[in-house]
């Protein structure tokens, strides 16, 4: 209407002025918004350094995670089913998507998890009280949860996750998925509200640890966001009371 308007305005003032609209380019459309976006690091690229280099970050973050976000936008967009649809909503019925959209949603929802579980060295914090009391009854000891969750982590052939969740029954379990599964999956081996998580996929150690997997489990303790996770515990653990 807008056009037609102008073009016959343009007729009234000759044929210069109406050549001129002819070429003029068309009004861009509006860009329609993503469904899903990726989400800013709550540090810096090199916060995490010396447990994880800046490099295998900004690549990890910016190129990985981007990645599963615009494959995911692209996926759901060719499916009218999943419109408007939560990632949440999609992780829960993984099993009954397509690969593409389990495989990315799943990739998408554990980055975004991963990010958080993390902070400087400086600002991790420790477990809260009630944490470290339930790590000491579920495991004995600090030090043997973490030998429990290296090697679950280092027991994952090929690539996937090792988590710390609150099982069906209110309890601190560990356990891993394959490729970017996780625990809230309906195809989830063990299924639970995950915690805590670590990233066994080789792009996210290859750099600075090649293949060397335990050590990078060693050293990712040093950044692990104790205060999140004690938050994510506490309002777990309230569900079951």
């Amino acid at each position: 209407m807008r056009k037609t308007f102008a073009l016959a305005i343009a007729l009234s003032m000759g044929t210069g002025a109406t050549a001129a609209l002819a070429q003029a380019p068309a009004p861009a459309a509006a860009p329609v918004p993503a469904a899903f976006t990726l989400p800013a690091l709550p540090y810096a690229f090199d916060a995490l350094e010396p447990a994880i280099d800046a490099q295998t970050m900004t690549i990890h973050h910016g190129k990985h995670h981007q990645a599963y976000v615009d494959t995911l936008n692209k996926a759901v967009a060719a499916d009218p089913s999943l419109k408007g649809q939560s990632l949440e909503q999609l992780i829960a019925k993984a099993g009954t998507l397509p690969p593409v959209v389990r495989n990315n949603a799943g990739g998408h929802w554990n980055h975004s998890f991963f990010w958080q579980s993390m902070a400087a060295p400086a600002n991790t914090g420790a477990p809260s009280a009630e944490l470290a009391a339930a790590i000491t009854a579920s495991f004995g000891s600090m030090d043997a949860f973490k030998a429990a969750f290296k090697a679950a982590g280092t027991g994952r052939f090929g690539s996937g996750w090792v988590w710390l969740i609150i099982n069906a029954e209110g309890k601190l379990a560990i356990t891993s998925t394959p490729n970017q599964d996780n625990p809230l999956m309906d195809v989830a081996e063990t299924k639970g509200m995950p915690i805590l998580g670590n990233d066994m996929w080789e792009h996210a150690y290859y750099l600075k640890y090649q293949n060397r997997r335990a050590d990078y489990l060693d050293g990712w303790w040093q950044v692990v966001n104790w205060q999140t996770v004690s938050k994510r515990f506490a309002a777990a653990t309230a569900k079951h009371k």
